[in-house]
C-alpha cells in the first residue's frame, strides 16, 4: 500500500490558515456582541416627555402609545380608512425607532421624526385600515402625530468638559489655594489683575467676585405698631367727624360730601337740529290754519 508523504512546510500553511480563519471568526463574534452592548435600546411608553439613556442607546416608543392618533388620522383623511384597523396594527409594534441619545448633555426627537416613524411603522405592517389612498392616509397620520408627540432625550452619563481656569490653584487666578490673595474685579492688584480690562497681559475679561461679604446690604429697620402709629384719642384718615380743611360753604350739600367744589350742571350747546321756540310756535299755528280750514270745507260740503 502506497502512502503518500505531505511535505511539512504544506502542513504548517493548512495549521496556520486554519488557526487564522478561527481567530477572524472569534474575533468577529466579540465585535458584533461588543457593538451591541455598546448601544441599547430604550423604549418610551408615551411620544411625550423625557427619555433617559447612555450616550449612543436607540430611543424608540411604544405603538401603543400612538394608537390613538393613528386612529384619529386615519378618520380624518377622508379616504374611507377604518381609523381602529390602524390604530390595532401600529399598537402591535412595541419598539418604533424614533432616534438615538446624543453624545452631548442632551437632544430632542421631535415630532416630525416621530411623525415619520409612525408612518414607515404603519405602512410597513399591512394593515387593511388605510382606505382608499393608503399615500393620503399615511400623510393624514404623519400630520396627526407630530403635531402631538415630542421627546426630550438626556444622556444619564454624560459629564461635561472641565476647563483647565475652572480649577483651584492652576495659575494663581482661581480660589485662594494657588498663593495670592484673590481681589475683586476692577482692582490693580492680586492674582485677578491680569483679568482686568487694560492691565498688561489681561484677556480683556473680568473675573467673578470669590467674597461678596464687603457689599453693603441694606437693614431691616423698626416697625411701628398701629397704636403708637394712630394714638387711641386721635383722628384716622379718612374719619368722618374729622374736620376737612378748605370745606367753605357747600350749600345744599349732603355732610358724606365733602371737598368736592361747587359744580353746577350747565345746558348743552344748541345743535342744528334743536327745536327753537319760533319753530314751536310756527308749527301751532300752522296746526290752527289747517284745523280751520278742514272744519270749513266739511262744513261747505255737508251744507
Amino acid at each position: 500500500m502506497l502512502v503518500r508523504k505531505i511535505p511539512t512546510w504544506q502542513t504548517t500553511r493548512r495549521a496556520l490558515t486554519v488557526t487564522a480563519v478561527a481567530a477572524f471568526v472569534t474575533g468577529g463574534a466579540f465585535l458584533s456582541a461588543g457593538t451591541a452592548s455598546a448601544g441599547q435600546q430604550v423604549v418610551s411608553n408615551s411620544c411625550t416627555g423625557t427619555v433617559s439613556g447612555q450616550m449612543g442607546d436607540q430611543v424608540a416608543i411604544d405603538g401603543a402609545s400612538v394608537k390613538t392618533l393613528v386612529t384619529n388620522g386615519a378618520n380624518n383623511a377622508g379616504t374611507l380608512a377604518v381609523g381602529s384597523w390602524a390604530g390595532d396594527s401600529i399598537a402591535k409594534n412595541h419598539a418604533i425607532l424614533v432616534g438615538q441619545v446624543p453624545n452631548t448633555a442632551g437632544g430632542e426627537a421631535n415630532g416630525a421624526a416621530i411623525g415619520k416613524a409612525v408612518r414607515a411603522a404603519l405602512s410597513a405592517s399591512g394593515t387593511w385600515g388605510l382606505g382608499l389612498d393608503w399615500n393620503k392616509t399615511l400623510n393624514s397620520v404623519e400630520s396627526t402625530v407630530a403635531k402631538s408627540c415630542n421627546l426630550t432625550l438626556l444622556a444619564a452619563n454624560y459629564v461635561a468638559p472641565s476647563t483647565p481656569g475652572g480649577q483651584p490653584g492652576a495659575g494663581g487666578t482661581g480660589a485662594q489655594q494657588g498663593g495670592g490673595t484673590a481681589t475683586a474685579p476692577g482692582g490693580s492688584t492680586g492674582n485677578l489683575s491680569n483679568l482686568n480690562p487694560g492691565t498688561a497681559g489681561g484677556s480683556g475679561g473680568t473675573a467673578p467676585m470669590r467674597d461678596y461679604g464687603g457689599i453693603p446690604t441694606a437693614t431691616a429697620g423698626t416697625a411701628v405698631a398701629p397704636g403708637v402709629r394712630y394714638p387711641a384719642n386721635g383722628t384716622l384718615p379718612g374719619d368722618a367727624s374729622a374736620p376737612q380743611a378748605g370745606t367753605g360753604d357747600q350749600t345744599g350739600q349732603g355732610a358724606d360730601i365733602r371737598d368736592a367744589g361747587n359744580a353746577q350742571s350747565l345746558s348743552s350747546p344748541l345743535g342744528s337740529n334743536d327745536v327753537q321756540l319760533p319753530m314751536l310756535l310756527a308749527v301751532i299755528v300752522l296746526a290752527g290754519v289747517t284745523a280751520g280750514l278742514v272744519r270749513t270745507w266739511v262744513l261747505r260740503r255737508a251744507a
